[in-house]
């Protein structure tokens, strides 16, 4: 009976070492893990906004409501802090709305919202070859001390050429893929979303009215009782116009929300567009469509109440040429369906519902016609017959700024660049405000007094592949800093290539 305090200690010594010993144990697999497989990374800026966002500012627009993320520069920013909480800075200069336009009043006091927190495969390039496409996480040629995060463009050996907003490899257009591509849609106007003051002089420096306008002879109408819906009660054999009047709504330059819109008019104009919206033939014949200009050639796609889908062009002769047609199934009258056309990256696609007619322009330079980058696109609705839409959204594409403007060093059109062996080329998505490979002015420093070339990330800086956003900017209790509220309908898979 003596011994047993004795055991009873030397158990509990023993389970104490045990418990340590574990401990150490998971922490040094903790350490490997997050060293060779896992690891998670803030973003710092908004290079890569709308895809990643930096810190920001969360926005509602105290106009027609619609909410969109403005960058917050420290350098200005900071010196605009007010009184009203931890955190809360007064909106300067002031945001612009992307979709009614309208300029947010500078004494507006917004919490700063932190930048997302994504999560990283640190090891995966050891086993496969980088994607075009792909987000990349990598040292900072130029300070490696620093992680910078962008989209993969170029690969070892290709050469890169940006050639009004598109992405040229060895003189051939190259395409997003479809995920991609619906990551990079930007908002230039969405009619769900319309002014509670129209008569407010603040939307792009003027009164709000509303942006889709009739053409001379158009009987497409807006009811006072529902203005989100556009109706037409017209004769199956006219066609009736509207147009996207760019002196009343927002234009088609490759702004950015997250941007300062004091550089807004300096930007070229984005003429890959998408429509989309809710509609519903009410007649027994009728036809609905929606068209973009492109350099100086009209793309109409339509849908008739018969199931036949057309895409068509129409070139600046006035000559009409088909390029592609369907027949499906006819909707049923009265009957809601979602129709989309996108003219993007030298692909035409017309959605009706989970049907799809394309028409490939190919991949050359010219193929969509001679470039005449100055001239605005045009966007338009048409239809005959008895027609209802609602829903109406119009879009740009991402637009990489090419050397039309002065501080782009390489590949900009007419000065391609040509990678070398183990020379990736990176950039980010939001292309008027990143530090990337067009933009480089010094050499990447490398160890031993080994030096990399201006403009390229070397294979030895890439860290991984950005592929899951664990943590957006959270919601904060009352006046916290922090946001301690994850936003999880923002959690989101990051796609590459």
């Amino acid at each position: 009976m003596a011994d047993e305090p004795k055991t009873s200690r030397h158990t509990t010594a023993e389970s104490v070492a045990n418990t340590f010993e574990w401990i150490i144990t998971a922490f040094i697999l903790a350490f490997v893990f997050r060293a060779f497989v896992l690891e998670a990374f803030r973003i710092p800026t908004g290079s890569m906004a709308d895809t990643l966002m930096g810190d920001h500012f969360n926005i509602r627009c105290t106009q027609c409501g619609y909410s969109y993320e403005y960058n917050f520069n420290p350098y200005i920013q900071k010196t605009y802090k007010t009184e009203v909480g931890s955190g809360f800075y007064k909106l300067v200069p002031s945001p612009r709305c992307p979709s009614c336009g309208y300029y947010e009043k500078p004494n507006m006091a917004v919490p700063k919202a932190n930048g997302d927190r994504i999560l990283v495969f640190k090891c995966l390039y050891q086993f496969v070859e980088p994607k075009r496409w792909d987000v990349i996480v990598f040292k900072n040629p130029t300070n490696p001390k620093e992680n910078y995060i962008k989209r993969l463009i170029g690969k070892p050996g290709e050469t890169v050429e940006i050639v009004d907003g598109d992405i040229y490899i060895d003189e051939k257009l190259v395409r997003k893929p479809q995920k991609v591509q619906e990551e990079m849609w930007l908002p230039i106007y969405n009619n769900n979303f319309q002014p509670i003051q129209p008569m407010e002089g603040r939307f792009n420096e003027h009164s709000w009215h509303q942006p889709f306008t009739n053409d001379s002879t158009s009987e497409w109408q807006s009811n006072p009782l529902k203005p989100v819906e556009f109706t037409l009660k017209g004769r199956p054999d006219k066609i009736n116009i509207m147009f996207y009047d760019t002196q009343k709504g927002n234009d088609f330059r490759a702004s950015y929300a997250y941007g300062d819109p004091r550089f807004y008019k300096y930007l070229p104009f984005c003429s890959d567009l998408m429509m989309r919206f809710n509609g519903k033939i009410t007649d027994e014949k009728g036809i609905i469509g929606i068209g973009f200009t492109k350099y100086q050639t009209l793309y109409k796609a339509w849908f008739d109440s018969a199931g036949l889908m057309v895409i068509e062009k129409i070139d600046s002769t006035g000559k009409t040429v088909e390029l592609a047609r369907k027949q499906i199934s006819p909707v049923q009258q009265n009957k809601d369906f979602f129709i989309q056309f996108s003219d993007a990256d030298h692909l035409l696609v017309l959605r009706i519902d989970k049907q799809e007619l394309t028409y490939d322009l190919g991949t050359g330079k010219d193929d969509a016609g001679p470039r005449l980058n100055e001239i605005e696109p045009k966007a338009i609705i048409f239809g005959s017959g008895g027609l209802t839409i609602s829903n109406v959204g119009l879009y740009r594409d991402i637009c990489y700024i090419s050397s039309r403007l002065e501080s782009v060093l390489r590949a900009g059109e007419g000065n391609p660049f040509t990678l070398g062996e183990n020379e990736y080329f990176a950039m980010g998505d939001n292309s008027p405000d990143s530090a990337d490979s067009r933009l480089w002015d010094a050499e990447g420093i490398g160890n031993n007094g080994i030096s990399y070339r201006i403009g390229v990330v070397p294979r030895d800086y890439l860290v991984g592949k950005a592929f899951f956003v664990y943590w957006p900017s959270g919601f904060r209790i009352g006046n916290s800093r922090l946001g301690l509220i994850p936003n999880a309908g923002k959690m989101r898979l990051i796609y590459g290539g």
